[in-house]
């Protein structure tokens, strides 16, 4: 279900930069008939001339009008699942006043000039719940101007003003001599006008598929079996590679044993790669078989061999001493000394496998002068740089193809392109003759291949008045960096504070007068990435949890407590006032025995989401999360179904890693293989859900991320309210966090 709350009507846009209008170049085959484009760099704005000859389709366009009607919209970003496709689509096609069912949409080609996320500079990528926020001025503009063109071509062939023109489902109307004309009919002539440099875009009250359930535009494909996922792609004489990898990180090749590996029928060749060995053959099943067979001889002297227990063992020692600091209000420490009630709190985070349905996989043609991939591609900009690097070629003669992505939840956006790396560097070891090869990694491979969600320790410590106010809060935070070694370091990373460490935490929003947050980054050999909501994935639990366990140590009810302490923060009480509102939330009707109700808030990507979760819990300690409502303000709501639908999936993921998920290492090796011993949320698991959307008029914000953060707290201070029971270490332990 999902319903909203009247807080504004007013679209605020969010505020534009790097904004250069381009004009519509280029039409490919005869169904083409106008292009509109824009180029982002820079302040300001131009407009250029639109052309129209054949055969000159530039793709730095967003937009496609074609004869027959159709509007083919070409996305920058990457379809994993989270309905990136249909916010895109919805915003080109509302400004356009385009037929819903004309509406198509193509991948954009790798090429960061054209096609940059806003967020990331010139940078083509997709990530942080990003996609609608950078594109929300870019589309409507986009769209806005089509149609001015269009309004114009039809002005011109009728001889009228075009403020006596109308324009509605991909048709431009003339009321007063009952004349109407397609799109279609109009594109070529459209295509023969200047681009506006400026155009009045639509006010809210006029939207007509922005803030409505329209179908999604990738599940006729998903359904009839036309998406085009890289485990699809085929080509005749195509080879399949699996890699061997090292079993401890950091390990390398010292030697090894290609014999029977070979003489396993369908392998082709065995050979060494910077990653690790790898068996090529003619299918899977063969170059699984024939690396099953190869023996490697591994140079493990400068390998990570620690066990988990031993790192999260040095990272409760650090926590006990000062780190960098991230945050510093007034003066936590002399607030917790005079503070007449003190209460303390530690948790712990595990690594974290992203585990995408579909595994990592890419299709690599490469000869001498170029480089082709194939690939459910989210970094398309540093996977051409590193893809070039690796066949020694320039970027420009590296052609990504993105496809489909089987989710990804950050796993395929990493400066590493350690599977883009690896499928270049095996075609080019093959001879980069040209010859299709796809690289495939198997489940196994997807679970012990690093790149984690880092292993974290939090240690807070809060002081309270003898009428409970909450006057002191210390949050130290130790975990390993996942921006140090990036190009994002220089940007992301401060005096020793890497933001995606302290995010959720240095910024608490509740209103404490002396606040100190301090990190302690960590050195492993275990590689590690962003993950999905990446630093509130663990600081919002230890934040909910912890002011859960104030409000109690208070003697106030965990919601009021909250919404008194975000009395300056007017978003983020409204969707916790929603949620508790729409849950029934009411301390002086409690639930009957064996059941509990709590709540969380969080901020993440400037989107606000609360949750509140009930859980039961029978005589055997076992637990079930019966419902979650959440609340989420994103800003003005494009898609209500694909927001709610992302809620949903966010509180499923979050709830697998709270209740199940955990890599843990011994000896340096990593115990999980699979889905039965890492775990994620079973389908029969997966609690009741409503989703309620404020009605927002700021500018839109993502939903990718945001709905992870609160679920695990709510969950959390929940079983606390059923059992009285708290819980520190996640996930969370089977006598209190089973689920039946």
């Amino acid at each position: 279900m999902t319903t909203g709350s009247d807080l504004t009507d007013a679209v605020r846009p969010s505020r534009r930069t790097f904004l250069k209008a381009a004009g519509a170049v280029a039409a490919v085959g005869a169904n083409i008939g106008l292009t509109i484009g824009f180029e982002w760099a820079g302040m300001g704005r131009r407009a250029l001339a639109a052309t129209m000859p054949e055969a000159t389709f530039a793709p730095n366009a967003f937009l496609r009008v074609a004869p027959d009607n159709s509007v083919t919209v070409i996305a920058k970003h990457v379809e994993m699942g989270q309905g990136a496709y249909t916010g895109i689509a919805t915003i080109v096609a509302e400004e356009l006043d385009a037929n819903w069912q004309d509406v198509r949409v193509e991948s954009a080609p790798a090429d960061a000039k054209r096609y940059a996320n806003l967020a990331f500079g010139t940078m083509q990528g997709t990530g942080g719940s990003s996609a609608m926020a950078n594109s929300w001025m870019q589309l409507r503009e986009a769209g806005a101007k089509a149609r001015a063109m269009l309004v114009s071509a039809a002005a011109a062939q009728w001889q009228v003003p075009t403020t006596e023109l109308v324009t509605r489902d991909g048709s431009v109307h003339h009321a007063a001599t009952n004349r109407s004309a397609t799109y279609g009919s109009l594109a070529s002539a459209a295509a023969r006008l200047p681009v506006p440099q400026k155009v009045a875009l639509k006010s809210p009250k006029d939207f007509r598929l922005i803030g409505h359930r329209l179908p999604r535009v990738d599940v006729p494909p998903k359904t009839d079996g036309t998406a085009q996922f890289t485990l699809d792609v085929t080509f005749p004489g195509m080879l399949v590679a699996l890699l061997q990898r090292p079993p401890l990180f950091g390990a390398t090749v010292k030697s090894f044993d290609a014999s029977a590996a070979k003489a396993v029928p369908g392998v082709v060749s065995v050979v060494q790669v910077p990653g690790g060995v790898a068996v090529v053959a003619k299918g899977f099943w063969a170059a699984k078989q024939g690396r099953d067979a190869l023996k490697v001889e591994w140079d493990d002297s400068k390998a990570e061999k620690r066990s988990s227990d031993t790192i999260m063992a040095e990272y409760r020692r650090l926590a006990e001493q000062p780190g960098a600091s991230a945050r510093k209000d007034g003066n936590a420490e002399q607030a917790l000394s005079g503070a007449p009630k003190k209460i303390s709190a530690s948790y712990s985070f595990p690594y974290l496998a992203h585990a995408p349905m579909e595994p990592l996989d890419a299709v690599v043609k490469l000869t001498a002068n170029s480089c082709e991939i194939w690939a459910g591609d989210q970094f398309q900009t540093v996977d051409q740089a590193n893809a070039a690097r690796t066949a020694g070629l320039d970027p420009q003669q590296v052609k990504i193809h993105t496809l489909y992505a089987g989710g990804s939840f950050g796993r395929r956006a990493n400066t590493r392109s350690d599977y883009i790396v690896e499928a270049v560097s095996i075609a080019r070891a093959l001879g980069a003759n040209g010859t299709p090869v796809k690289l495939q990694w198997t489940r196994e491979d997807d679970i012990h291949g690093g790149l984690y969600r880092p292993m974290y320790f939090h240690k807070l410590d809060a002081g309270l008045t003898a009428d409970g106010k909450l006057v002191g809060w210390r949050h130290r935070i130790v975990g390993q960096s996942i921006l140090g070694d990036t190009p994002f370091a220089s940007v992301m990373v401060k005096n020793g504070i890497d933001a995606t460490s302290v995010e959720g935490a240095a910024n608490l929003a509740y209103a404490i007068p002396n606040i100190s947050v301090e990190l302690t980054t960590t050195q492993t050999g275990v590689p590690v990435l962003w993950w999905r909501v990446v630093g509130s994935s663990h600081t919002a639990f230890a934040v909910e949890a912890f002011i859960d366990e104030a409000a109690h140590a208070a003697g106030k009810d965990p919601f009021a407590f909250r919404r008194d302490l975000l009395a300056h923060e007017p978003r983020m009480r409204a969707v916790l006032e929603l949620a508790a509102q729409k849950a029934g939330w009411d301390p002086a009707k409690p639930l009957p025995k064996g059941r509990g109700r709590g709540i969380a808030v969080a901020e993440a990507f400037k989107t606000f989401v609360a949750q509140v979760a009930e859980v039961s819990v029978d005589q055997d300690g076992n637990v079930k999360v019966e419902r979650v409502v959440c609340a989420v303000d994103c800003g003005t709501p494009i898609n209500p179904d694909v927001i709610a639908a992302q809620m949903e999936g966010g509180i499923g993921f979050g709830l697998g890693a709270a209740l199940h998920s955990a890599i843990t290492l011994k000896d340096g090796k990593v115990e999980q293989n699979n889905f039965d011993s890492y775990q994620v949320l079973r389908i029969a698991e997966m609690p009741k859900v409503e989703v309620h959307i404020v009605q927002s008029g700021e500018a839109p914000t993502g939903v990718g991320e945001p709905g992870v953060a609160p679920v695990g707290p709510a969950v959390a201070n929940a079983i606390f309210a059923a059992t009285g029971k708290r819980l520190y270490d996640l996930p969370f332990p089977a006598a209190a966090g089973k689920t039946v």
